[in-house]
């Protein structure tokens, strides 16, 4: 996928990660619908293809869409040589600012890796995605897995 696509998906993330995606706007409640579903295919899309620019190997991306009291969330999980990078998308308990959540890891089972890292609705509103490209790289350098707390 090309970055002019990235970047058009950023922005289309961050514009839905911004409605209350845990209101259903009066549809079924059997699963995710509306803005909540646009999301959840938007972020499984964009994560496959960054996971894919950044190189990561054995990439899983994954879409779990939660009750309707919450948002949902993408994740991203794959591996360098050495670490790895864990990646989720969602609306933090209801927080609507701080959308993107990362983290180094030391293998593909880690869920607790490196310390939180979060990137806001505005940053993937205004960002480049060539410079979030050289924010998530700069992970794969050894010695940069910092334990968590």
């Amino acid at each position: 996928m090309s970055h002019k696509s990235q970047e058009k998906n950023m922005r289309k993330l961050a514009e839905l990660l911004g409605q209350d995606l845990s209101y259903i706007w009066g549809e079924k409640e059997d699963g995710p619908n509306g803005a909540k579903k646009r999301f959840l295919n938007a972020g499984k899309v964009f994560l496959r293809a960054l996971a894919k620019d950044l190189g990561l190997q054995d990439a899983r991306v994954r879409s779990e869409p939660s009750g309707i009291g919450e948002s949902g969330d993408c994740t991203l999980m794959g591996m360098w040589q050495t670490n790895g990078l864990y990646i989720d998308l969602s609306q933090f308990c209801g927080n609507r600012e701080n959308v993107l959540l990362y983290r180094t890891i030391r293998h593909s089972e880690d869920y607790s890796g490196g310390y939180n890292h979060f990137l806001t609705r505005r940053d993937l509103a205004e960002m480049s995605y060539p410079d979030l490209l050289f924010l998530l790289a700069a992970l794969r350098e050894e010695g940069c897995h910092e334990r968590a707390a």
